[in-house]
């Protein structure tokens, strides 16, 4: 039966064979390329497809851990290769291999350079990502979500822009720097409770002091992820300087690496500290949404506008992961969910018109919708998306934050929709200026509009924005169950301070 079938180390490591096989091709450099790209190609649809069969085979009426496989593998230390998804890991698998196999359609034309190396990048990067999702141990969790920087780093600094080193190593740093810390952590709680498995440390009763202590190593790791305020002032470099396809993985997957960290082992595993310092996350949260906002409006540049709309939206995110109601949770991972299919199309719309003009600066823009109009349809529904309108994915994660946070601080539910309005401002600012108005400019008369590889590239996301808003059940039913004994078995964050009148 396929449900023997290591599937899980399957959807991890094909990838990893794939950029195996691209290292082995030889030949001139067109032929090279040629293949590289074929074999990414065929890899990351194989990949793909595994995930789907992952998602067809689980059991949506239990929250534990499916699919599950360990094996021993530093016996000494008792460390293990144990890998499992639940139902908040599932649909982030299936999320990284979706995008990434966008990502090399999206890079088929776009990168010409090293495109072997480029190809051999995406595929180890994709490895490092499902099995960050996957792994149950914390010795592989760690690996995986530290080899996500490798990858990444060399994405950006050798396909980047012209300050792409810079950006770089600017990405590199700040993200290293917190995960020390939280390997520090990983320590402390492998002396305390005498193992590495992280079920496990779900369910060990760590004292408070050292709860605290702990919780503010991961929150210096997964709050740079996020980004969080004010730790995220190298996303808009690396997003700039990126490549389309890496700034796509890089909103679309890796800044959930965070949130799913906060999920994953500061609620569970230190619950009393995640009570006392939800205030706190919700100070960050709220400044970062209304902050980030209105920056973008400010920006001139089309990648830096969709960057600091990702960390608005992932305000958003982390204010429902810590408020103790089911809708609160359930609409932030379905808002990750969301805003990694959305905020991904929205570089792959700047990335579009880069390719034509070179540019990114809106002023050098206006009145595509004459030349390119369906393009200009294209980028209006993930526009749309964006801002949450109802009938997209966006409304759904938006609106289930704000009903869950609500009975819990009023406050805090009041400055959050302040986010929705923003949004639409700087969202319709930016459409209307690329769009709209009289096609005046000479360089832009020229312009094709989307081309087959495209419109191949862009439906199925269109799709998924508009699935997932209007019939988003089959999404909310996969991690029901995961949220409602998460909340169970962590009754103990509440908000008293924050609680509406």
């Amino acid at each position: 039966m396929i449900t023997d079938w290591p599937l899980l180390s399957l959807v991890t490591f094909l990838p990893l064979a794939g950029a195996a096989v691209i290292l082995t091709i030889r030949g001139d450099d067109a032929l090279v390329a040629r293949n590289a790209r074929n074999v990414a190609l065929l890899t990351s649809a194989m990949t793909f497809m595994v995930s789907l069969a992952l998602w067809n085979l689980f059991n949506f009426d239990t929250a534990e851990f499916q699919f599950v496989e360990q094996r021993a593998w530093l016996p000494g230390l008792g460390v293990t290769y144990h890998m499992g998804v639940d139902g908040i890991s599932l649909l982030f698998v299936l999320l990284s291999t979706f995008l990434t196999l966008l990502c090399i359609l999206s890079s088929w034309h776009a990168v010409t350079t090293r495109v072997k190396e480029y190809m051999v990048a995406f595929l180890v990067l994709e490895t490092m990502m499902v099995g960050m999702f996957c792994a149950l141990n914390l010795i592989p969790f760690y690996i995986f979500f530290e080899g996500v920087l490798l990858p990444m780093f060399m994405i950006i600094g050798v396909w980047g822009g012209t300050r792409r080193v810079y950006a770089a190593f600017k990405f590199f740093l700040y993200t290293l720097t917190g995960s020390v810390l939280m390997l520090l952590a990983m320590l402390v709680m492998y002396f305390t409770a005498q193992t590495t498995e992280i079920p496990a440390l779900m369910r060990f009763p760590f004292p408070d002091d050292m709860q605290r202590w702990l919780w503010l190593a991961f929150f210096a790791s997964f709050a740079v992820k996020v980004p969080m305020w004010p730790l995220h002032t190298w996303l808009p470099d690396a997003h700039v300087e990126a490549p389309t396809a890496g700034s796509v993985i890089l909103a679309g997957v890796l800044l959930k690496m965070g949130a799913y960290g906060f999920l994953r082992f500061s609620i569970p595993m230190f619950p009393d500290a995640s009570s006392y310092f939800t205030p706190f996350i919700y100070a960050l949260s709220v400044v970062a949404v209304i902050y980030a906002s209105l920056v973008a409006l400010v920006q001139e540049d089309m990648k830096k506008l969709v960057a600091y709309s990702s960390i608005a939206h992932m305000g958003f995110v982390t204010i429902g992961i810590f408020t103790p109601t089911q809708q609160a949770v359930e609409g932030a991972l379905f808002q990750m969910l969301s805003h990694g299919i959305v905020s991904g199309a929205l570089f792959l719309c700047v990335g579009v018109v880069y390719d034509r003009r070179h540019t990114r600066e809106i002023s050098a823009y206006g009145g595509l919708v004459h030349r390119m109009p369906m393009y200009a349809l294209v980028f209006m529904i993930f526009t749309l998306g964006s801002i949450g309108l109802p009938g997209t994915s966006g409304f759904i994660g938006e609106f289930l934050v704000l009903l869950g946070v609500l009975p819990v601080s009023s406050l805090v539910a009041l400055f959050t929709a302040t986010g929705v309005i923003l949004g639409a401002a700087y969202m319709l600012y930016l459409y209307s200026r690329v769009i709209f108005g009289k096609l005046e400019k000479p360089a832009l008369h020229g312009l094709l509009d989307l081309s087959k590889r495209e419109i191949l590239v862009f439906t199925p996301l269109l799709l998924m924005v508009l699935w997932m808003g209007i019939y988003p059940t089959p999404f909310l039913k996969v991690f029901h169950t995961s949220v409602t004994t998460l909340l169970e078995n962590n009754k103990v964050i509440e908000v008293p301070a924050l609680a509406a009148p």
